[in-house]
């Protein structure tokens, strides 16, 4: 159905009181927008614009002057801008929304859709801020919709893999796993200024590089662990660069442990590249998973040997064609992307940022140990 005649559809049904049929499996996911100020947007609005599995039916930001920036780029139908983010839900019915919004709104963007039966599907982290997390938790199990966190490395073949060799025992237990993620800092890679902004101001973020690159370990390890929550946090920040960025820390180092097992979470902006590794001692080997498919192990006392991981699952090959199976009922959710590992991750993320203002380990109640 073209995608005009659905919206004046809808907006007469809405009136009738009335809605239309469920989407066929076959049928673009509806999607909204919600935020342009994450420089991750352009990546949902090139997708949308590269294949037809996707259609953008609204896109909300306070500022129509960031609408325009993207406008031609990605030719943008004026009439998908609405500077009220409930209006926009109300007359174009999404089937999910894509966040792109500072940390500290998620909960705004998740309050305005989930009683709407609106799924979302939000950028790392879920939330810095305890008490928000389990807010929107409760909201996506108040109004049956997934409250969905996107990762890069959910998308890497060898992490995939090295979870895998874990799950299967072929790898042993793990005892150390220390994770890598970071790049050389928002503003020497050219993040927009409207992205440097708010990651750049703690209201907003909730600090810098221990909450922008801090979540990927968090979440990794959660995963791992089968969603067992570490027994104590310790974290500890710095400002390498303070002319640069006076008012959040650019590296970070979070210390997890676990019963068993040490995770150490090395989060930078001040790496000279780029960089989303993690290396995963266990019991019977160590795995070495870096970007997209690098993968390596190492039996003990033998040298490094490269492996090739395995395909993914198709509906694992990103997160748009992750959101639409999930969301046609064609999948289950993945626990990457899922509320109960997410939950954990603000858990973590909030006990670093306190431990790293007092210098303290910060204990983890003992429930949901296994």
């Amino acid at each position: 159905m073209h995608s005009l005649t659905r919206s004046i559809m809808l907006s007469l049904l809405t009136l009738m009181g009335l809605s239309l049929p469920a989407l066929a499996d076959d049928e673009p996911l509806r999607l909204a927008v919600i935020g342009l100020d994450h420089g991750h947007v352009e990546g949902v609005l090139w997708n949308a614009t590269a294949r037809d599995d996707l259609q953008i039916v609204g896109i909300y930001d306070p500022s129509y002057a960031l609408f325009v920036k993207y406008q031609d780029k990605y030719h943008l139908d004026p009439d998908l801008f609405y500077a009220n983010l409930d209006q926009m839900l109300d007359e174009t019915k999404p089937e999910a929304a894509s966040v792109m919004t500072p940390i500290s709104r998620h909960l705004d963007a998740v309050q305005s859709c989930a009683p709407r039966g609106v799924h979302t599907l939000l950028e790392k982290p879920l939330a810095y801020d305890l008490d928000e997390a389990r807010q929107m938790a409760a909201l996506g199990k108040q109004h049956g919709v997934h409250v969905l966190t996107n990762f890069e490395t959910s998308w890497y073949a060898s992490v995939r893999e090295a979870q895998r060799m874990i799950e299967s025992g072929e790898a042993g237990t793990p005892t150390r796993v220390i994770f890598r993620h970071g790049h050389k800092g928002p503003i020497e890679i050219g993040c927009s200024d409207e992205f440097v902004r708010w990651l750049t101001d703690p209201a907003f973020n909730g600090g810098g590089a221990i909450v922008d690159f801090g979540c990927y370990g968090a979440n990794i390890m959660t995963w791992l662990m089968h969603n067992q929550r570490p027994t104590s946090v310790t974290a500890n920040t710095q400002t390498l660069k303070p002319d640069l960025y006076p008012n959040v820390d650019d590296d970070a180092t979070i210390v997890l442990t676990y019963p068993n097992a040490t995770a150490v979470i090395q989060a930078s902006w001040a790496w000279t590249h780029d960089n989303k590794e993690m290396d995963v001692h266990a019991t019977g080997m160590s795995i070495h998973a870096a970007k997209w498919d690098a993968l390596q192990t190492r039996l003990p006392d033998q040298p490094m040997t490269d492996l090739e991981p395995p395909t993914k699952p198709d509906h694992l090959r990103d997160e748009w064609t992750y959101l639409r199976a999930l969301v046609r009922g064609q999948c289950e959710v993945d626990p990457l992307s899922g509320i109960e590992n997410n939950l954990i991750v603000a858990e973590i993320l909030d006990a670093a940022r306190r431990s790293a203002a007092t210098g303290e380990t910060v204990m983890l109640p003992a429930t949901n140990r296994q």
